[in-house]
């Protein structure tokens, strides 16, 4: 799919006060190792912890609080609609609060699953659904952490172009950004300190 713009960017637009009670609150709660694919709704072994964390390496908590939505939301509507993209989507899966300490990285991937969720409840919000919106809100100071940075990559978007781009648009704290959950990315290791984020995949029917 060829679009204008590959992500859509708000520099400092959740207040810092906002930022440091998200991170207080997700601190509060158990975080758990971070899973993908096959490794999702079950316990694992000792081994495919071991192979889990060569492709992904962070903690997590789940969030759904309204008031942390309510702050999202809105850039949200902006980006898809300022970026030309018009994706219809109408729901948004809980909020991933990560947090990335030394070593810790997510590499190559893109947010999309091979098809659409299926429920056996056919009015829950997620059936027949895709992810169609990632976003990413950035909770840390820049200056309290080394790499992890968000990389993106348009290896299937521009192929006559500089397919790697690291997104430092996101670095101040409080920075958003919203970008088709089709595009590859990924979170660069960490070299030094702790980096916290938050991520929201918003839903809608297939693309026609």
């Amino acid at each position: 799919m060829n679009l204008q713009h590959y992500y859509w960017y708000f520099k400092s637009a959740v207040p810092e006060r906002i930022c440091d009670d998200i991170v207080k609150y997700g601190n509060l709660k158990k975080q758990k190792l971070a899973v993908t694919g096959p490794y999702q709704g079950r316990e694992l072994s000792n081994k495919e912890v071991k192979d889990l964390k060569k492709t992904r390496d962070s903690n997590i908590v789940w969030l759904e609080d309204t008031w942390i939505y309510k702050e999202i939301h809105p850039y949200v509507r902006i980006a898809n609609k300022n970026a030309g993209w018009n994706f219809h989507y109408d729901h948004s899966e809980s909020c991933q609060f990560t947090k990335y300490s030394k070593n810790q990285f997510y590499d190559w991937h893109n947010d999309g699953w091979d098809r659409p969720y299926k429920r056996e409840n056919p009015n829950d919000p997620f059936h027949n659904k895709i992810r169609k919106l990632s976003v990413t809100v950035s909770l840390s100071n820049p200056k309290d952490y080394e790499g992890g940075e968000l990389e993106f990559d348009f290896r299937n978007q521009i192929p006559t172009k500089n397919k790697k781009i690291k997104c430092t648009e996101i670095l101040p704290k409080g920075s958003i950004v919203v970008f088709p959950s089709f595009i590859w990315h990924r979170v660069c290791p960490i070299k030094r300190g702790e980096r916290y984020s938050l991520v929201i995949w918003n839903l809608g029917y297939p693309f026609k």
